[in-house]
């Protein structure tokens, strides 16, 4: 059986462009990301998340997540900002970073 060249050139501009094939996946994201939250507030009555953005290099992803928390005997929800590294699909490292908009956050210059 002869691959045609269209076929190859397709599978090699996926592999690409989809860095997820070689990553973790949307899922898996949502399923890190969820865990850390019922692990961080194990007290919540409820929570939501937003990811705010995301940066690959390699095996590495930094997320950029947003969450909003309810604990029990809270008259509103908690607000939080963290940085969760991801190295091959495990959460590695998390920092919490200021929500206010004053906050100095810069991108690391390489």
């Amino acid at each position: 059986m002869r691959l045609h060249p269209w076929f190859l050139s397709t599978l090699l501009l996926f592999s690409l462009t989809v860095p997820g094939w070689a990553h973790a996946s949307t899922s898996e994201l949502g399923t890190i990301i969820e865990g850390f939250v019922n692990r961080h507030f194990p007290d919540a009555t409820s929570h939501m998340w937003v990811v705010n953005d995301t940066q690959w290099d390699g095996d590495e992803m930094v997320v950029d997540v947003y969450t909003y928390v309810v604990e029990k005997q809270q008259p509103a929800a908690l607000e939080n900002r963290y940085l969760l590294l991801i190295v091959a699909g495990k959460l590695t490292a998390v920092q919490r970073i200021p929500v206010e908009s004053g906050a100095d956050c810069q991108r690391e210059e390489t």
